[in-house]
């Protein structure tokens, strides 16, 4: 599994549903993208919210992704990441 980063940012229509019955249908696409919600932030500044997610590799990110836009309206940027301890040990490596 890969951990994913996804930062969405609110349009004007995606205020309007936000609601913890949304929350629970975006972890229900997390998951039937084969994956699990481990995380989800609100956030101010450039990003509204952050979900943190795992899973199985980039096409079931951009699937989820996809998804959750269509279910929410939120416009998602999704990021892979690694832990610090990963990025050193690679760092090590080079």
């Amino acid at each position: 599994m890969a951990t994913f980063f996804l930062f969405g940012k609110y349009l004007p229509e995606a205020v309007k549903g936000i609601s913890a019955k949304r929350t629970k249908a975006a972890a229900d696409i997390v998951k039937k993208a084969g994956g699990e919600l481990k995380s989800a932030y609100a956030l101010m500044g450039e990003h509204d919210l952050v979900l943190i997610a795992e899973l199985p590799g980039i096409q079931e990110a951009i699937k989820a992704s996809l998804a959750l836009h269509k279910l929410t309206g939120i416009s998602f940027s999704t990021s892979p990441a690694i832990t610090v301890e990963q990025f050193d040990k690679i760092a090590a490596e080079t």
